[in-house]
Protein backbone atom coordinates (compact mmCIF):
# COMPACT_ATOMS: atom_id res chain seq x y z
CA UNK A 1 0.00 0.00 0.00
CA UNK A 2 1.10 3.56 -0.99
CA UNK A 3 1.24 6.62 1.38
CA UNK A 4 -1.53 8.93 0.20
CA UNK A 5 0.55 12.07 -0.44
CA UNK A 6 2.87 12.53 -3.51
CA UNK A 7 5.68 13.22 -1.00
CA UNK A 8 6.87 10.55 1.63
CA UNK A 9 4.89 10.96 4.41
CA UNK A 10 6.94 11.29 8.07
CA UNK A 11 6.45 8.73 10.22
CA UNK A 12 6.93 8.94 13.97
CA UNK A 13 7.15 5.67 15.85
CA UNK A 14 7.36 5.70 19.56
CA UNK A 15 7.66 2.20 20.88
CA UNK A 16 9.83 0.53 22.99
CA UNK A 17 9.45 -2.92 22.28
CA UNK A 18 12.50 -3.78 20.21
CA UNK A 19 11.18 -6.44 18.20
CA UNK A 20 7.70 -4.54 17.33
CA UNK A 21 9.49 -1.34 16.75
CA UNK A 22 11.80 -2.67 14.07
CA UNK A 23 9.38 -4.33 12.19
CA UNK A 24 7.66 -1.28 12.19
CA UNK A 25 10.46 0.78 11.15
CA UNK A 26 11.47 -1.90 8.38
CA UNK A 27 7.52 -2.45 6.83
CA UNK A 28 6.54 1.00 6.55
CA UNK A 29 9.97 2.17 5.23
CA UNK A 30 8.72 -0.44 2.42
CA UNK A 31 5.72 0.88 2.10
CA UNK A 32 7.25 4.45 1.00
CA UNK A 33 6.93 6.26 4.26
CA UNK A 34 10.17 8.15 5.79
CA UNK A 35 9.83 6.47 9.30
CA UNK A 36 11.63 7.86 12.66
CA UNK A 37 12.08 5.34 15.60
CA UNK A 38 12.13 6.72 19.01
CA UNK A 39 11.77 4.08 21.92
CA UNK A 40 10.78 6.06 25.43
CA UNK A 41 8.23 8.37 25.76
CA UNK A 42 10.27 11.81 26.52
CA UNK A 43 12.29 11.15 23.76
CA UNK A 44 9.39 10.34 21.44
CA UNK A 45 7.98 13.32 22.89
CA UNK A 46 10.64 15.72 22.43
CA UNK A 47 11.30 14.08 18.67
CA UNK A 48 7.32 15.15 18.15
CA UNK A 49 7.37 18.48 19.19
CA UNK A 50 10.85 19.56 16.93
CA UNK A 51 10.27 17.89 13.96
CA UNK A 52 7.69 17.44 11.44
CA UNK A 53 6.10 14.65 11.27
CA UNK A 54 2.77 13.10 9.00
CA UNK A 55 1.76 10.71 12.17
CA UNK A 56 2.88 9.83 14.97
CA UNK A 57 2.16 5.84 16.39
CA UNK A 58 2.32 6.03 20.04
CA UNK A 59 2.36 3.00 22.72
CA UNK A 60 0.76 3.74 25.85
CA UNK A 61 3.01 1.85 28.20
CA UNK A 62 6.71 3.29 27.40
CA UNK A 63 9.58 3.79 29.48
CA UNK A 64 10.75 7.58 30.89
CA UNK A 65 6.90 8.46 29.83
CA UNK A 66 3.79 7.16 29.49
CA UNK A 67 2.19 7.69 26.02
CA UNK A 68 -0.90 9.14 27.26
CA UNK A 69 1.18 11.34 29.54
CA UNK A 70 3.44 12.60 26.29
CA UNK A 71 0.01 12.85 24.38
CA UNK A 72 -1.19 14.93 26.53
CA UNK A 73 1.85 16.91 26.39
CA UNK A 74 1.83 16.94 23.00
CA UNK A 75 -1.53 18.47 22.33
CA UNK A 76 -0.45 21.36 24.15
CA UNK A 77 1.53 23.08 21.40
CA UNK A 78 0.64 20.56 18.63
CA UNK A 79 -2.20 18.77 16.54
CA UNK A 80 -0.39 16.35 14.65
CA UNK A 81 -2.50 13.84 14.41
CA UNK A 82 -1.23 10.40 16.95
CA UNK A 83 -2.64 6.78 16.61
CA UNK A 84 -2.35 4.96 20.27
CA UNK A 85 -0.96 1.33 20.03
CA UNK A 86 -1.59 -0.49 23.02
CA UNK A 87 -2.21 -4.43 24.34
CA UNK A 88 -4.29 -2.81 26.92
CA UNK A 89 -7.78 -3.04 26.02
CA UNK A 90 -9.71 -1.94 28.59
CA UNK A 91 -12.85 0.72 27.62
CA UNK A 92 -10.69 3.22 29.79
CA UNK A 93 -7.50 3.25 28.37
CA UNK A 94 -9.48 3.63 25.47
CA UNK A 95 -11.30 6.28 26.40
CA UNK A 96 -8.15 7.84 28.30
CA UNK A 97 -6.55 8.42 25.15
CA UNK A 98 -9.05 10.35 23.30
CA UNK A 99 -9.66 12.15 26.19
CA UNK A 100 -6.21 13.23 25.61
CA UNK A 101 -6.63 14.15 21.78
CA UNK A 102 -5.38 10.81 20.30
CA UNK A 103 -6.86 10.33 16.89
CA UNK A 104 -7.17 6.91 16.59
CA UNK A 105 -6.62 3.66 18.88
CA UNK A 106 -4.99 0.29 17.31
CA UNK A 107 -5.30 -2.60 19.98
CA UNK A 108 -2.19 -5.14 19.71
CA UNK A 109 -1.76 -7.36 18.28
CA UNK A 110 -2.68 -5.73 15.01
CA UNK A 111 -2.13 -6.56 11.34
CA UNK A 112 0.52 -3.89 9.27
CA UNK A 113 -2.27 -4.04 6.31
CA UNK A 114 -4.72 -2.48 8.97
CA UNK A 115 -2.15 0.15 10.33
CA UNK A 116 -1.21 1.16 6.49
CA UNK A 117 -5.18 1.83 6.21
CA UNK A 118 -5.64 3.64 9.26
CA UNK A 119 -2.61 6.12 8.71
CA UNK A 120 -4.29 6.22 5.06
CA UNK A 121 -7.59 8.11 6.24
CA UNK A 122 -5.77 9.92 8.55
CA UNK A 123 -3.35 11.84 5.76
CA UNK A 124 -6.57 11.72 4.07
CA UNK A 125 -8.81 13.48 6.06
CA UNK A 126 -5.81 16.03 6.92
CA UNK A 127 -5.17 16.76 3.30
CA UNK A 128 -8.96 17.25 2.94
CA UNK A 129 -8.82 20.19 5.89
CA UNK A 130 -5.90 21.41 4.26
CA UNK A 131 -7.73 21.92 0.94
CA UNK A 132 -10.93 24.11 2.56
CA UNK A 133 -8.69 25.87 4.89
CA UNK A 134 -8.74 29.71 4.24
CA UNK A 135 -5.62 31.03 3.00
CA UNK A 136 -3.86 33.63 5.46
CA UNK A 137 -1.76 36.40 4.16
CA UNK A 138 1.81 35.98 5.94
CA UNK A 139 2.77 38.61 8.16
CA UNK A 140 5.01 40.85 6.09
CA UNK A 141 7.13 41.76 9.86
CA UNK A 142 7.78 38.26 11.04
CA UNK A 143 10.28 35.84 9.64
CA UNK A 144 8.98 33.69 7.39
CA UNK A 145 10.44 29.47 6.72
CA UNK A 146 10.41 28.23 3.35
CA UNK A 147 11.19 24.78 3.52
CA UNK A 148 11.44 24.02 -0.36
CA UNK A 149 14.37 26.92 -0.47
CA UNK A 150 15.67 25.93 2.78
CA UNK A 151 15.58 29.42 3.52
CA UNK A 152 13.90 32.65 5.42
CA UNK A 153 13.47 35.94 4.72
CA UNK A 154 12.62 38.80 6.20
CA UNK A 155 10.62 41.59 4.73
CA UNK A 156 11.69 39.73 1.18
CA UNK A 157 14.73 39.98 1.93
CA UNK A 158 16.39 36.22 2.20
CA UNK A 159 19.00 35.26 4.47
CA UNK A 160 20.78 33.07 2.33
CA UNK A 161 21.19 29.77 4.66
CA UNK A 162 22.94 26.83 4.42
CA UNK A 163 20.53 23.59 4.26
CA UNK A 164 22.54 22.83 8.18
CA UNK A 165 21.32 26.40 8.92
CA UNK A 166 17.90 26.20 8.42
CA UNK A 167 17.19 22.34 9.82
CA UNK A 168 18.99 24.29 12.94
CA UNK A 169 16.82 27.19 13.19
CA UNK A 170 13.65 25.75 11.93
CA UNK A 171 14.52 23.06 14.62
CA UNK A 172 14.81 25.58 17.26
CA UNK A 173 12.10 27.95 16.61
CA UNK A 174 9.66 24.89 16.53
CA UNK A 175 10.76 23.93 20.23
CA UNK A 176 8.72 27.49 21.38
CA UNK A 177 11.23 28.50 23.76
CA UNK A 178 12.35 25.16 25.12
CA UNK A 179 15.80 24.68 25.20
CA UNK A 180 17.47 22.17 23.21
CA UNK A 181 20.38 20.58 24.15
CA UNK A 182 23.59 20.54 21.54
CA UNK A 183 23.17 16.43 22.03
CA UNK A 184 19.97 16.11 20.70
CA UNK A 185 20.96 19.14 17.73
CA UNK A 186 24.00 17.19 16.72
CA UNK A 187 21.68 14.19 16.42
CA UNK A 188 18.48 15.89 14.98
CA UNK A 189 20.27 18.39 12.67
CA UNK A 190 23.42 17.33 11.62
CA UNK A 191 22.56 13.71 12.21
CA UNK A 192 25.83 12.60 13.98
CA UNK A 193 26.69 12.42 17.26
CA UNK A 194 28.06 14.63 19.75
CA UNK A 195 31.73 15.16 20.69
CA UNK A 196 33.27 17.94 22.92
CA UNK A 197 35.61 19.34 21.08
CA UNK A 198 33.10 19.06 17.73
CA UNK A 199 32.83 23.04 16.93
CA UNK A 200 30.04 22.42 13.94
CA UNK A 201 27.68 23.27 15.89
CA UNK A 202 28.27 26.71 17.13
CA UNK A 203 29.82 27.68 13.97
CA UNK A 204 26.62 27.33 12.40
CA UNK A 205 24.89 28.90 15.52
CA UNK A 206 27.12 31.58 14.77
CA UNK A 207 26.44 32.42 11.29
CA UNK A 208 22.58 32.36 11.50
CA UNK A 209 23.32 35.05 14.10
CA UNK A 210 25.20 37.62 11.31
CA UNK A 211 23.03 36.59 8.46
CA UNK A 212 19.87 37.19 10.61
CA UNK A 213 21.28 40.63 11.52
CA UNK A 214 22.25 41.42 8.37
CA UNK A 215 18.60 41.28 6.81
CA UNK A 216 17.55 43.66 9.90
CA UNK A 217 15.92 40.72 11.93
CA UNK A 218 15.95 41.15 15.94
CA UNK A 219 12.69 39.99 17.34
CA UNK A 220 14.07 36.77 18.27
CA UNK A 221 17.91 35.53 18.44
CA UNK A 222 20.12 32.05 18.98
CA UNK A 223 20.75 32.22 22.76
CA UNK A 224 23.41 29.94 24.21
CA UNK A 225 21.55 29.05 27.80
CA UNK A 226 25.21 27.57 29.21
CA UNK A 227 25.88 24.04 30.12
CA UNK A 228 22.08 22.91 28.85
CA UNK A 229 22.03 23.98 24.97
CA UNK A 230 20.82 26.72 22.93
CA UNK A 231 16.89 28.19 22.52
CA UNK A 232 15.13 30.75 20.16
CA UNK A 233 13.58 33.45 22.33
CA UNK A 234 13.21 37.13 22.28
CA UNK A 235 15.77 39.31 22.02
CA UNK A 236 17.31 41.15 25.30
CA UNK A 237 16.64 44.38 25.32
CA UNK A 238 19.99 46.17 25.93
Amino acid sequence: MTPVAMQPSNILAIEDDPVLGAYLHEQLQRSGFQVTWCRNGREGLETARTGRFDVVLMDILLPGMTGLDALEQLRRQSSIPVIMMSALGAEADRISGFQRGADDYLPKPFSMVELEVRIAAILRRVALERRFQPVQEPDASALQFDDEACDVTFKGQPAGFTPSEYRLLDTLQRSHEEVLSKAFLYQHVLQRGYARHDRSLDMHVSQIRRKLKAIGYTEREVRTVWGKGYVLSASEVS
